[in-house]
């Protein structure tokens, strides 16, 4: 049955072809010779399935040589692969590719195409400050002052509008510009955008005091990340806070042994109320030591770091610090912009910034009705993916935005179909820029360096202890435009990451 659908499809195409011959000899003003118009007709009834089988063959030993990398690692883990031309649409190689696994960072794929569909390459998030009273002629303030976040993951990371100047010293300078020198109320953290949860679903433990593993917030700052630094100031030990903040309590037990230039410090801190205690020693001749720790409470922190720009304004705030909504109407103040969007997605997936994904995949699902959650931002994701790109129903689950969460699956063929589908999006020519490139820049710079795909091959990487992966763009030898997802779960991610970066350098150098 096998032979005889051959023998059919290659009547065919001598079919197609000698029509086309004759189409073509019809055509010409210039009468040709019979005896030619024969060896033509000849020669090209074999032109089109010649063509077809190099081809082919080509595509054979594409798989060869991609199954042979796959089969070095296969005892230690599991493989997903596919690629696929973007400029013939062929599916060129597949293994597992509808399985589900673990993307790690290559998720960020799917967050920064949903909140570029979403948002648009423009998209900017506005952090605003508002008041709620009456303003006096003399400058106090019979009320509160609010803080509000808007999911703006770069508030103190990414210069405001090129500047170096703090994010909340701009925020304090227009409050001053406003008329305000004194507040008679609170000063009020609103994180309301987004719901309470600060730690998504299946994040390890061991990941929670890691800097890569931030608290989510709608009223985040720097990152939601502080630094302790620690001196020796005659016979005590000095403490402050980059960034500067007011608000956060703080237990100094540290003290002084003469004449030593060594310290052995502990910072800890309160997972409920944000309280930092440090305690140890540090040598009188020490230099200064910092320590960064992942802020438990975000909005305790941002609103900290308001009143002390405050104060550096000379505005005083006589009520205490209270996170929550306003209880009375609030107006106006001052606000502050995000950087575009472009420049968002530019920096998450250029360092794998965990943060900016997070707040990101929340904000997606924000609106003025309802809080922005990891839930309902994977509901949106499902049903962007189903009914503009035709991702099948099941073939992705995110518990966050990042790909830290060990509850994340997606499959090898969504991945390139979504790259597929970015390609003729507004947005398109975004992501892409924003991926880091073989040999050259950011996760990739070290990685397939001297090789055909250095310069070339445009991609996410992901990398957890059980998960490596990689997808993107690369164009192969003969020019074809490939978009591939390769991804590994196991216990040997080194040796899996050497294997994903041969299966690059192949895809470079494959032509047909």
């Amino acid at each position: 049955m096998a032979r005889q659908l051959g023998a059919r499809r290659a009547i065919r195409l001598m079919r197609a072809a000698l029509l086309l011959t004759c189409a073509v000899t019809a055509s010409a003003s210039t009468p040709t010779p019979a005896s030619a118009q024969s060896r033509g007709a000849f020669f090209d009834l074999f032109a089109v399935p010649a063509t077809m089988a190099r081809r082919r063959e080509a595509t054979d030993k594409l798989a060869a040589s991609l199954n042979a990398t796959l089969q070095r690692t296969k005892n230690s883990g599991t493989w997903g692969v596919i690629v696929v031309s973007l400029t013939s649409g062929d599916t060129l190689f597949g293994h597992n590719a509808d399985r589900q696994l673990l993307p790690a960072s290559t998720m960020k794929l799917y967050t920064a195409a949903l909140a570029l569909d979403r948002f648009g390459a423009n998209g900017r998030f506005e952090t605003e400050v508002l008041r709620t009273g009456t303003l006096r002629p003399d400058g106090t303030l019979d009320g509160d002052l609010v803080l509000r976040g808007a999911g703006d993951p770069t508030l103190g990371g990414l210069p405001v509008n090129d500047a170096i100047t703090s994010p909340m010293s701009v925020l304090a300078r227009a409050v001053a510009d406003a008329g305000i020198k004194r507040v008679s109320g609170a000063l009020i953290g609103d994180a309301s955008g987004f719901d309470d949860g600060k730690v998504p679903d299946g994040w390890r433990k061991r990941y929670l005091h890691a800097s890569y593993a931030a608290r989510v917030s709608a009223l985040s700052f720097n990152e939601n990340k502080i630094v302790v630094l620690v001196r020796p100031d005659g016979k005590r030990a000095a403490v402050s806070f980059r960034p500067a903040v007011s608000g956060i309590d703080l237990s100094n037990q540290v003290k002084i042994v003469a004449g030593s230039r060594s310290a052995r410090i502990r910072v800890t801190q309160d997972s409920v109320a944000g309280s930092i205690r440090i305690s140890g020693w540090i040598g009188s001749r020490s230099a200064t030591r910092d320590y960064t720790l992942v802020v438990e409470n975000p909005e305790l922190f941002a609103v900290g770091a308001l009143k002390a720009a405050l104060a550096a304004e000379g505005i005083t705030v006589g009520g205490p610090i209270r996170i929550g909504q306003p209880r009375d109407f609030a107006v106006p103040v001052a606000s502050l912009s995000s950087p575009t969007l472009d420049r968002i997605i530019g920096q998450m997936n250029g360092e794998s910034n965990n943060h900016f994904a997070e707040l990101l995949f929340r904000n997606a699902s924000r609106s003025p009705d309802a809080s922005g959650s990891a839930e309902s931002a994977n509901s949106m994701l499902g049903r962007f993916l189903v009914d503009k790109v035709r991702v099948a129903a099941d073939a992705v689950f995110a518990a966050d935005g990042s790909g830290l969460s060990t509850l994340d699956r997606v499959t090898p063929r969504s991945m390139v179909q979504l790259l597929s589908y970015a390609r003729h999006a507004p947005w398109g020519s975004v992501l892409e820029e924003s991926l880091p490139v073989a040999g050259e820049t950011e996760t990739l710079r070290r990685r397939m360096r001297r090789t055909a795909a250095m310069g070339n091959l445009h991609a996410k990487t992901g990398t957890t202890n059980d998960v490596a992966s990689l997808g993107g763009y690369v164009t192969a030898s003969n020019g074809e435009d490939l978009a591939f997802s390769v991804i590994y779960n196991g216990s040997n991610r080194w040796l899996a990451r050497d294997a994903i970066d041969r299966i690059g350098v192949t895809l470079a150098t494959f032509s047909r």
